[in-house]
């Protein structure tokens, strides 16, 4: 495999999984993007330059995320390895839920895609799986790639996915907050087993969930309900879970966003204004400190060019 492009422009969206309880399973592609240009260079350097979330803190040569996952998408394809200079506008908050880690790493394999001479040998199923192997479970590495919202699934030959004919009246909400948290602080405070009728009730409204993303949002609320993961994670998060509490209490469908912090709400545009001013009203009473955004659906997932 050779490569054919050295200047390459990766747009990816933001990411919000489990949707409650379709808990590593299902996730949704939020049109919030990170842009992330790479250029191959002649010489062995590494040259990371971040501006926004992360700018000064991430890490700027080999142990960046982006430049770990072109290195291993390279050796997937058998491509040679190159010096590299990355240029990342990045707009997802790190360490809030909404996907950051899958979103760097969907970037660097889709812009090996379009180094080299065959982009096919990089097609989404080979991609997701190797996104799935750095992440380690696939609900956002799905969305990611194939955009809108996602079921996947691991198999005995590994993960695979399906993209959901979501509902036009579906739309999410994300509610964001200046902490963070990291994902694996958020599933150490998950127990290594849950009551029978708590999965059973979970498997319920994870199926249930289906129904409504596609033909009946009128049951997202019903639809979100959970006990596989979120109040046990309230221990690390308690102003998440607050907020989901109170949400639900006002009969909004919410839910923590991946491994939180941050909060999705899965509206339906049918209600009009009605949904901000009941999270307006349950965030002063809360006393503040949460940021609203209005994304939108992203319906195609990262797109990568040569320049």
């Amino acid at each position: 495999m050779r490569l054919v492009a050295d200047h390459v422009r990766v747009r990816v969206p933001a990411t919000s999984a489990n949707l409650g309880p379709g808990f590593d399973s299902m996730g949704i592609a939020l049109a919030h993007y990170d842009t992330i240009e790479v250029r191959a260079l002649a010489v062995p350097d590494v040259r990371v330059h971040v501006t926004g979330e992360g700018a000064g803190t991430l890490p700027d040569g080999e142990d960046h995320l982006v430049v770990r996952a072109i290195r291993a998408a390279l050796d997937e394809v058998g491509a040679p390895q190159a010096g590299l200079e990355l240029h990342c506008e990045n707009r997802i908050p790190h360490g809030s839920g909404m996907g950051s880690s899958a979103a760097a790493v969907v970037a660097g394999i889709l812009a090996v895609r379009m180094m080299i001479n065959e982009p096919e040998a990089l097609g989404d199923a080979r991609a997701f799986r190797i996104a799935t192997q750095f992440e380690g479970h696939p609900d956002n590495a799905a969305p990611a790639i194939l955009g809108g919202a996602t079921v996947s699934w691991t198999g005995a030959d590994g993960p695979h996915a399906t993209q959901l004919p979501l509902h036009p009246d579906v739309v999410p909400v994300v509610l964001t907050t200046s902490v963070r948290c990291a994902t694996r602080t958020a599933r150490a405070a998950l127990p290594a087993t849950v009551p029978h009728a708590d999965a059973a009730f979970t498997a319920g409204r994870a199926a249930l969930l289906v129904q409504a993303l596609c033909h009946r949002p009128e049951l997202l609320f019903e639809a979100t309900a959970e006990r596989l993961h979120q109040e046990y994670r309230a221990s690390v998060m308690p102003g998440t879970w607050e907020l989901v509490r109170a949400l639900r209490d006002a009969g909004q469908a919410a839910v923590v966003s991946g491994a939180g912090p941050s909060v999705l709400v899965l509206e339906r545009a049918s209600d009009g204004d009605e949904g901000a001013r009941v999270r307006a009203e349950v965030i002063a009473s809360l006393g503040g400190g949460w940021s609203v955004l209005t994304p939108g659906v992203a319906t195609e997932g990262a797109l990568a060019e040569r320049l």
